[in-house]
């Protein structure tokens, strides 16, 4: 039988994550201030981390929280302590890569699941049956396997094993995050959760004995960025994906902001219940979620590895630039008497026409009407991030809806 896969969505805050769970995710993966290979991320502290996972629970979505540096002996001790404070808060599952970091779980915190990282490079089905002796649920695969070589590992491990696979969001140039770039530039080493994503800059090759020709490795004059792969996006292949048995679709972006997760994972959220519904109605549709993906910031789309290796084709020559469809406004905090509050995150004016972005798939066109800030005067825009706003709109706002703009 066919599994109904899980739709798994990043968070990077607190504010993130009720997005994720309000817009259709099914699990949320977070990182906490320690051990997690996102540094710049903003990670969420004990507290939010705990209120987080309250408020999933709630709604019957799971957290999960990853552990997946590759550790050095200076870190275990500090791991232990991070694994005993975890186990009061009760997240779903642990996302771990070394070995040593998953004894330390299976010691500490028996109850909790252990995930095996995609850190960790599950290339093959021996590996997969490696990690479910040593008592893994669940295992990631490496970003280079084909659709081919996930059914075959599907075939020749249990069928309580999961597989979690990442279908969307940003390729690393690296085999698998293992980047040597990161740290010979800046010293900051991607295995320990400070990549600074090097392989976005721009590029132009010298030859030793004429130092200071640089020859573009491109025919441009601006340099290239020849390491600078497209966007992963599966959302035209959902069957594909299903019929090779992956339990976890997981969307990529531990940075990224709440319009970007609101908009990926309502998207795919109607896409798996619809094919679940009807293939035909999943079909009839596909406009439609192509349409939604590309109003989120991207680079490009490509189907990775999973139809064989990635060519030429998978790369963006000429810029790092992300296409930017849409700018994002704030969350709708509370509606009380036809103002919403929110915190501002972009600049708009009244009088402005924006978008109200619903969990149901609707995109609410309205016009701002007023804007007062919290000690209730009025104010013709809003240029100051952050700042507490409540603003009338001319159409109907609920509590975790999304204003953006259309560019």
């Amino acid at each position: 039988m066919a599994r109904h896969p899980e739709l798994l969505v990043p968070a990077s805050s607190l504010e993130v994550l009720k997005t994720a769970v309000i817009f259709g995710a099914d699990a949320v993966y977070i990182g906490g201030e320690a051990f997690g290979l996102r540094a710049k991320a903003k990670n969420f502290s004990m507290e939010e981390m705990k209120k987080g996972i309250e408020f999933a629970h709630e709604r019957g979505v799971k957290v999960y929280v990853t552990a997946n540096i590759l550790a050095h002996n200076r870190d275990l001790e500090g791991v232990r302590e991070y694994f005993k404070e975890l186990k009061e808060i009760k997240p779903d599952a642990l996302i771990i890569a070394d070995p040593g970091v998953f004894e330390i779980a299976k010691e500490v915190c028996p109850e909790i699941e252990r995930h095996i990282s995609t850190q960790a490079n599950n290339t093959n089905y021996m590996t997969y049956q490696f990690w479910y002796k040593q008592g893994a649920s669940r295992v990631v695969s490496a970003r280079e396997l084909s659709m081919e070589e996930l059914k075959e590992l599907r075939a020749n491990i249990p069928a309580e094993l999961e597989i979690e696979t990442f279908i969307h969001g940003a390729m690393c140039i690296s085999y698998s995050g293992r980047c040597l770039l990161s740290n010979y530039f800046t010293g900051r080493d991607a295995n320990q959760g400070a990549c600074t994503h090097p392989c976005r800059w721009k590029y132009a090759v010298v030859e030793e004995t004429r130092p200071g020709e640089y020859m573009p490795v491109y025919e441009n004059e601006r340099g290239t960025y020849i390491f600078n792969s497209k966007d992963l996006c599966m959302i035209e292949h959902i069957p594909e994906l299903i019929d090779a048995g992956i339990d976890s679709l997981k969307i990529e972006g531990r940075m990224k902001t709440a319009l970007y997760v609101a908009t990926v994972a309502r998207t795919y959220r109607r896409a798996l219940d619809d094919y679940a519904k009807d293939p035909e109605l999943y079909r009839k549709n596909m406009p439609w979620y192509l349409e939604q993906i590309s109003n989120c910031t991207y680079r490009q789309f490509t189907t990775g590895f999973f139809f064989g290796r990635p060519d030429e084709k998978s790369q963006i020559y000429d810029s790092n630039t992300y296409v930017k469809e849409y700018t994002y406004l704030g969350i709708v905090g509370k509606v009380e008497n036809g103002l919403c509050r929110i915190e501002q995150r972009n600049k708009f004016s009244v009088g402005e026409t924006i978008e109200i972005m619903k969990p149901d798939g609707r995109n609410d066109e309205v016009v701002v009407k007023r804007i007062l800030n919290e000690e209730g005067q009025e104010q013709e825009s809003a240029p100051h991030s952050k700042q507490i706003l409540h603003i009338e709109l001319t159409g109907n706002a609920d509590k975790y809806d999304i204003l953006r703009r259309k560019e």
